[in-house]
């Protein structure tokens, strides 16, 4: 070390000269190594704070943004929370945990939470007054993320489309109803947090999404499965309204919903009933109790119950029943895109009711059970192939019944209304007995067949697939940029009208009117059923209760 001259004081003095020097040196190189070998992405600052996401040349992508505070603990079962303004940059590269659900080799989620309401982003870069698509994803409301690679919304952002996922609150945890929650409330009533969670995300879209490039007047709602039972839910709650402006529901249910109490249906319980069965089922006296256990421990004991999560008739979230709603025009003036698929209940054969032991018994079945409507149900669904019989009967009795009433509905009303059918069959899944199954159609939309899952079939890479996919996104997107499906190149959508027109996807999308799903017939059944309170669910074919006789507004 070299010897430093002069003075003590000097001395002194130099070596706190260099330690700064020193300092500063390794500050500058430590900022260096940052600057070199940590990219920065994209910083927005949003009304909700300022988050940093990621970037490719065309897209920037933001994930696991909190919309809302999940209530959870002692706070659990309340409406979500809006969250305060954070400070600093908050890093959103990253998804956010699931909501809490039970394992399933269908759904597999490293990190899951109670404190799981969160989204994610996809917005094409430099972009202004883009259209936004908010996807709600399905799994039975019992399942799923907004996380699901299926659901990467990067195709969509390069046609100049934002797409927000979310995650809502599932199973008892988001859709509970129980005396003990209700008398807590000031309306007296429970339930419906996780479609409450849903309204929140909209919520925060509109207040949020501007700072992304999105236009906040241009919001279509989109799910598949329970996220279209979402969608419809959203359509008919008041608490929702001028929150969305377009909508598509792809393979929606309109199944009847519980009553939150002194239910007017047979043999339905209402929704407090539902869920004080599920509380004493899991050793729980009270709500305080239920409150003390586990997340975790809730849902894997509902397991064992037969507690299945439905959102509920409260008369505040949602007035009444959803085709009630749809008959009376009270459901929000919107356009939509809605379909189903050929092979729904092909992948879904738990909702098929046991098989008769031949032709006879089941015709004798149909007979007992659908009274002046038998001839008809039997031309449709015949006695000859009793197991494609009832795969079309469930199909039609939900997805294609639902499918085009709610076109039906909304063309109606005014806003225009767009139909479709997907029977596209490719190899693996027609070898594995699931042509067209339920959810096909996603990878096909969002052009993510290269992400599916293990236990997906396989989409083959021909040029027949890529045209589909490109035919079915560039529909979707332009029915979300302006309300009129459309993909260059291929046939004209027309809207459903009085000539019933739909597209079909099959080898390639084809033009087609008046759907063959047995509509009239699934139609009549519902109206006698609806008017005598008997429920409409999955009771279809030879365990549909029997049918009770026409009155004079069923036609």
């Amino acid at each position: 070390m070299t010897e430093i001259s002069g003075s003590s004081d000097d001395k002194v003095r130099v070596r706190r000269m260099l330690g700064r020097l020193c300092r500063a040196i390794a500050a500058a190189m430590l900022t260096f190594s940052a600057t070199a070998f940590a990219a920065e992405g994209p910083i927005v600052n949003a009304p909700a704070g300022r988050v940093e996401g990621v970037a490719t040349a065309e897209i920037q992508i933001f994930r696991g943004i909190p919309y809302a505070q999940a209530p959870v603990g002692d706070l659990r079962w309340r409406p979500p929370v809006r969250p305060s303004r954070w400070r600093g940059v908050r890093q959103a590269k990253d998804f956010g945990a699931a909501c809490m659900q039970p394992s399933s080799p269908f759904f597999n989620y490293t990190a899951m939470s109670e404190d799981c309401l969160s989204l994610n982003i996809w917005a094409p870069a430099d972009t202004r007054n883009a259209p936004v698509m908010v996807w709600i994803h399905g799994g039975s409301l019992i399942n799923g993320a907004g996380s699901d690679a299926v659901y990467d919304g990067s195709r969509f952002a390069q046609q100049g489309v934002i797409v927000v996922s979310i995650n809502y609150r599932l199973g008892p945890l988001g859709w509970l109803a129980h005396p003990g929650l209700s008398a807590e409330s000031r309306r007296n009533i429970s339930g419906n947090y996780g479609l409450m969670d849903q309204i929140e995300a909209l919520r925060w879209v509109r207040r949020n999404i501007r700072a992304f490039g999105g236009d906040p007047n241009n919001v279509t709602i989109a799910g598949q499965s329970a996220g279209a039972l979402s969608v419809v839910l959203l359509m008919a709650s008041p608490n929702a309204r001028g929150l969305f402006h377009r909508s598509i529901a792809q393979s929606p249910y309109l199944i009847t919903m519980p009553e939150l109490r002194n239910s007017t249906f047979a043999d339905w319980p209402d929704a407090e009933a539902a869920g004080a069965s599920l509380a004493s089922e899991l050793g729980a006296a009270d709500i305080a109790a239920l409150r003390a256990m586990s997340g975790a421990v809730i849902i894997e004991g509902t397991r064992r119950t037969r507690y299945f999560p439905l959102a509920t008739i409260d008369g505040r979230t949602l007035r009444r029943q959803l085709i009630e709603t749809f008959d009376r025009g009270e459901q929000a003036r919107v356009p939509i895109l809605v379909g189903f698929n050929e092979g729904e209940i092909r992948s879904l054969r738990f909702l098929l009711p046991p098989a008769p032991e031949n032709a006879a018994v089941y015709t004798s079945e149909i007979r007992a059970r659908y009274g002046d409507l038998a001839d008809a149900f039997l031309a449709r669904y015949p006695a000859d192939n009793i197991a494609e019989s009832m795969f079309a009967a469930t199909r039609d009795g939900m997805y294609g019944w639902s499918s085009e009433r709610l076109a039906t509905s909304q063309a109606r009303l005014g806003p225009a209304s767009f139909l479709y059918f997907f029977d596209h069959a490719y190899p693996a899944a027609d070898q594995a007995g699931f042509h067209a199954f339920h959810g096909a159609e996603i990878p096909f939309i969002f052009a993510t067949a290269a992400a599916t899952p293990p236990w997906w079939p396989a989409i083959p890479t021909t040029s027949q697939e890529a045209r589909l996919s490109n035919a079915m996104a560039s529909y979707w997107a332009s029915f979300v940029r302006e309300g009129v499906p459309s993909a260059h190149g291929e046939e004209e959508w027309r809207p459903y009208d009085a000539r019933r027109a739909y597209m079909t996807f099959e080898d390639a999308p084809h033009l087609r009117a008046e759907p063959s799903n047995g509509y009239e017939l699934q139609e009549a059944v519902v109206c006698r059923r609806a008017r005598e309170r008997i429920p409409w669910n999955w009771n279809v074919g030879v365990i549909a209760p029997p049918l009770p006789p026409r009155p004079p507004e069923c036609g």
